[in-house]
């Protein structure tokens, strides 16, 4: 059985795709940029074909990839293939919004724990999603503090270093996320309690997210970020 979720710490987060809607973001962007093209463009095929070109060998860090993704992707979706329309797509990323519970959920969820930001994404991106989602954590860490990215066992020992000095440790935590590639699965690898939020429980695939090769049974399982703030409550009262 799983600890109770009043029990930890700390919760740490995926950002991407967990508390922003970059799927939403990016479909939003294409969109704008079709409709001044005269196109229109289907979103699901945009985010499996951004799919493909984001996890490739020739990827940079992101969202900065987002320039050379669309490059790849604008011929095939009936865009033009400019670096102009790269950029924006790219600097989409500064007004991505947070779904629409993430605000309040974190700011109910930081009454009781101690909030720490994962994210795969550059610090000056993060600080957007950050402000966008109220400002709510307690510690940060990004591609640029850690030099490496999730799924890599190294980002989430910068995290367990991290707590020790705080003089904890990583049974402390409770970790959220909704990529089973990137969080899941190797969150269990390395002993961690999980929790899975399933921001696609109504739409088939993995979206703009990488397909794990495995399934992951999480030790946790909502739909919403609410959920999870509801439950916390609930076991807290």
């Amino acid at each position: 059985m799983a600890k109770s979720l009043s029990q930890f710490k700390y919760m740490t987060f995926d950002v991407v795709g967990t508390l922003i809607d970059f799927e939403g973001g990016i479909k939003d962007c294409l969109s704008a940029i079709a409709a001044e093209a005269g196109v229109s463009v289907d979103g699901e095929e945009a985010l499996s074909l951004y799919r493909a070109a984001r996890y490739s060998d020739e990827a940079d860090l992101f969202p900065d990839d987002l320039v050379r993704v669309y490059l790849s992707i604008a011929p095939k979706l009936g865009l033009p293939a400019e670096q102009k329309y790269g950029e924006q797509l790219r600097d989409s990323a500064k007004n991505w919004k947070g779904f629409p519970d993430s605000a309040e959920a974190l700011a109910s969820l930081g009454k009781t724990h101690k909030l720490i930001a994962m994210t795969n994404a550059r610090r000056w991106a993060f600080e957007y999603f950050s402000k966008e989602l109220g400002n709510p954590f307690h510690a940060a860490f990004t591609v640029d503090d850690t030099g490496t990215e999730k799924p890599d066992p190294a980002f989430f020992q910068k995290v367990f270093d991290f707590v020790a000095t705080e003089g904890n440790s990583k049974d402390d935590i409770l970790h959220v996320a909704q990529s089973q590639y990137h969080d899941i699965g190797i969150s269990r690898k390395l002993g961690m309690t999980n929790c899975w939020i399933e921001r696609r429980h109504a739409q088939k695939g993995y979206g703009g997210t990488i397909e794990p090769a495995e399934f992951t049974k999480p030790d946790y399982h909502f739909t919403s970020m609410a959920g999870l703030a509801d439950a916390v409550k609930e076991a807290s009262a």
